[in-house]
């Protein structure tokens, strides 16, 4: 039996890949860091992955989002960013049902924002956005 899954609530706000990318540098050790990103694509998970981000298929997240919410507000991470490929489907849906889940906890410190344009815009951007990527894999970003 198939669960409908309502539409977010939640406007989640966004961040460009140059202010994630000064984030990123901005860390010098996993323990200082305050956010986590999260790939959400699954069959399109090709290509490379921004650094340090983890993968988590939008298909099975909307039950883990409470879980996810305990790990991350135990870890100390006050801004949860998401991406898929262009950040217009999946990213945003995930960022809108996660906020929904922590505007209903009353939480005023941690926010769920969407990586503006994608791992798409992060790739084809060049220089050194290429650099903060796993796996990397130029034939990708070229034909798109």
């Amino acid at each position: 039996m198939a669960c409908s899954i309502s539409a977010p609530e939640h406007q989640p706000g966004s961040m460009t890949r140059e202010e994630v990318l000064k984030l990123m540098k901005e860390v010098s050790s996993v323990a200082k860091q305050d956010f986590v990103l999260i790939d959400l694509r699954r069959n399109d998970h090709e290509g490379g992955t921004i650094r340090g981000s983890i993968n988590l298929p939008a298909q099975s997240l909307y039950p883990t989002i409470p879980k996810l919410y305990g790990v991350f507000k135990a870890a100390g991470l006050r801004n949860i960013i998401w991406y898929c490929s262009s950040s217009r489907g999946r990213g945003t849906r995930a960022a809108g049902w996660f906020g929904d889940y922590i505007a209903n906890r009353g939480d005023s410190e941690m926010r769920s924002l969407v990586l503006l344009e994608g791992i798409k815009g992060w790739a084809t951007a060049g220089g050194e956005f290429m650099e903060w990527m796993d796996e990397y894999e130029p034939a990708v970003w070229s034909v798109k």
